[in-house]
């Protein structure tokens, strides 16, 4: 009998009604396998992937082939948002057999949950003939199973292996050129981006390589970044009609997008836009901001002020029907206006998606000028203009699925983003909602015992938090604490931080292991140090513990931070883009952090003047009245501006211009 129907995961839920006895994860399922001495299936995906529901469609709702699945193995689903350490264990099984990876993520193991096969999406055919074979092989050959077992829970323990640094050594930038010399051979300087198709957006990317741009004055990173950004802005990618960023481009263009929309992605691209408006001071960049957080806003939170998860890349059973449309769509709903509109988004009678014969919305390089006679800001009026006729009528549209499970992790993510923008453009309304998410977290999913849950969902928190959670929620709490001043958000970032020495770190490495040391055991236990579209928890938590340090003046956090950096620092050289968040940790070693204290009756005049220059490494505090060791002193009612570094402070100045030219001076 199917048991997800009283899960809170709205992945599980569509489960629900399979004819598959589905369990969740949990002692009930794996004391089964044992009792029973059955195969298990562990099969993981998520609410918003599209190849999840075919092969659910195609072999899950399939009477026969549920036969084969209740007859010969114990079934678990997983939801890999909720639990992202067992996904991380299988998909390290599925990418040591297969060489790939992705889902929906489908792994045979052994009644004591190793893996002996695995893989990603299969066909009904073969997955029936599948199920047949192994169940085969586990009747007449247990001893072999038995000897891919140990070779697979081996390799899986073995693949986060890492080799510790013990001598002490001096960064420089050559260290950041062997990053940058290799990866630059992998930028398309034609669409942006890597040079590859499918293209994800990766944030944390684009964010090192802006900073090695400016700091570094690398002509190539400038013009990547940049050209980047623009495709993306411009792209299908992009929501041109309800703001917001599809999770991927199937294609090198930008333009064709996996059309599900990720709160991961959307919170750290809206810190990237709103720090590069800083430098390059486009004006896109500003609507890509304020869209995608009225999006946010509209969509994605909830009454309590939780951030939703994500939304289907399907309708209607249907990859991307909400957001395309035909030619005579369009013009029916813009009437005159729809050939300024048809131009501008590359809208086409035969569809500017050939395979599926439809539009979907990217911005073109039409010259307006000479084709309609009209300057930027007319079409700018138009355009919008079209836009909002054309949102209310997309509106009528049966719409993607809701992911409303809210993860401490992603709300943190796009709680930093609220905080960018709100650095960058002093709009109170994104304090507002920064503050009310950030109470929200403190409120519903912090423990009595100084931890976090990991979920919550119809007002219920549940699972631990992993080592994610609390990087991105400290990291959150940090930021929010150099817009408001208040220490209040201070200090519950370094509790935080001290909950994850004791319950995270590794003693032998150094680093963070994934999971508390309170969670249930897993076959095995491991860390997270690759940056991916999301940095690396480890990563994450280094940076966390340099600003930590220099917030506290605290030699303990500064320590931590150093081992961590000189383990991981032989590794960045090799695959910049796998590490583009501890490169940036490193670049800051070597240029060194600018500590801002800003006092006086105005001071918070001058922190948003601050802020409107781009000054990637930099930490910013001050106010009235404050207890942390950068302040000492230096308070007062006159308005003055201290800039530190390396616990040396230049002579106060009271303009921020003046500032400024001090940054400035050092950095030449």
């Amino acid at each position: 009998m199917n048991q997800l129907s009283k899960s809170t995961s709205p992945y599980l839920l569509q489960h629900a009604n399979n004819p598959v006895n589905w369990y969740p994860w949990g002692p009930e399922a794996l004391e089964k396998a044992k009792t029973e001495n059955k195969l298990i299936l562990v099969s993981i995906g998520y609410s918003a992937c599209h190849w999840c529901h075919v092969m659910e469609h195609e072999s899950f709702e399939d009477e026969k082939v549920a036969e084969l699945m209740n007859q010969f193995f114990v079934c678990i689903k997983v939801d890999r948002e909720e639990r992202p350490d067992i996904d991380q264990i299988y998909m390290s099984a599925v990418q040591l057999m297969t060489g790939r990876g992705g889902w929906p993520l489908n792994c045979f193991c052994l009644p004591d949950q190793r893996p002996i096969y695995g893989g990603t999406y299969f066909l009904k055919k073969d997955w029936k003939n599948l199920l047949l074979n192994l169940a085969q092989f586990w009747d007449t050959k247990p001893e072999e199973a038995e000897e891919y077992a140990v070779k697979l829970t081996q390799g899986i323990k073995d693949s986060d292996k890492l080799k510790i640094v013990t001598s002490e050594k001096e960064y420089t930038l050559k260290n950041i050129e062997q990053i940058l010399a290799p990866w630059k051979m992998l930028f398309d300087f034609t669409d942006g981006g890597h040079n590859r198709a499918p293209k994800f957006p990766m944030p944390n990317n684009w964010a090192f390589l802006m900073q090695a741009a400016y700091l570094l004055k690398d002509e190539a990173c400038e013009i990547i970044v940049w050209l980047t950004l623009d495709k993306m802005a411009a792209g299908g990618i992009y929501d041109h009609l309800g703001g917001g960023f599809s999770r991927y481009s199937v294609d090198g263009k930008w333009h064709i997008p996996h059309f599900e929309k990720m709160l991961y992605d959307n919170g750290q691209l809206v810190s990237l836009y709103a720090d590069a408006f800083k430098w390059a001071n486009k004006t896109r960049y500003k609507e890509v901001v304020y869209e995608t957080l009225a999006w946010v806003k509209r969509e994605m939170t909830s009454p309590e002020g939780g951030f939703y998860s994500a939304l289907d890349a399907d309708s209607e059973g249907v990859e991307g029907k909400f957001y395309v449309w035909s030619k005579a769509e369009i013009d029916t709903i813009l009437g005159k206006d729809a050939e300024i509109f048809n131009a501008y988004y590359g809208v086409t009678e035969a569809g500017n998606w050939e395979e599926e014969q439809t539009n979907h919305l990217y911005a073109t390089q039409f010259n307006f000028t000479k084709g309609f006679g009209l300057a930027d800001e007319d079409v700018k009026k138009i355009i919008l203009s079209c836009k909002q006729k054309m949102l209310v009528e997309r509106a009528k549209r049966v719409r993607p699925g809701l992911d409303d499970k809210i993860l401490t992790s992603w709300n943190a993510l796009m709680l930093k983003g609220y905080i960018d923008a709100y650095k960058t453009f002093a709009e109170p309304e994104f304090l507002s909602t920064a503050l009310t998410n950030a109470n929200f977290i403190k409120t519903n999913l912090l423990k009595m015992n100084g931890g976090l849950f990991r979920s919550y969902k119809n007002g219920l928190a549940t699972i631990n938090a992993f080592l994610d959670d609390y990087a991105q929620t400290i990291e959150a709490f940090i930021a929010l604490y150099e817009v408001t001043f208040d220490e209040v958000w201070l200090t519950d970032a370094r509790s935080l931080a001290e909950y994850t020495l004791v319950n995270f770190m590794d003693n032998e490495t150094g680093m963070f292991f994934y999971t508390s040391a309170q969670d249930e055991e897993l076959i095995a236990r491991k860390y997270e140090l690759m940056d991916n579209v999301i940095p690396a928890s480890n990563s994450v938590m280094a940076c966390n513990f340099k600003n930590l340090a220099l917030f506290f003046d605290n030699e303990k956090y500064s320590n931590i931070y150093k081992r961590m950096l000189k383990n991981i620092q032989p590794e960045i050289k090799s695959y910049g883009s796998g590490y583009s968040n501890w490169a940036s940790l490193l670049l800051s070693e070597i240029e060194g952090i600018f500590e801002i204290v800003v006092t006086g009756e105005n001071f918070e005049h001058s922190r948003i003047e601050l802020e409107k220059t781009y000054i990637p490494n930099k930490i910013m505090l001050g106010g009235l009245k404050g207890t942390l060791p950068l302040q000492r002193n230096k308070l007062s009612l006159q308005n003055t501006i201290f800039v530190c570094q390396n616990k040396t402070c230049l002579l106060p100045v009271g303009d921020v211009n003046e500032a400024i030219k001090q940054i400035t001076n050092k950095m030449a």
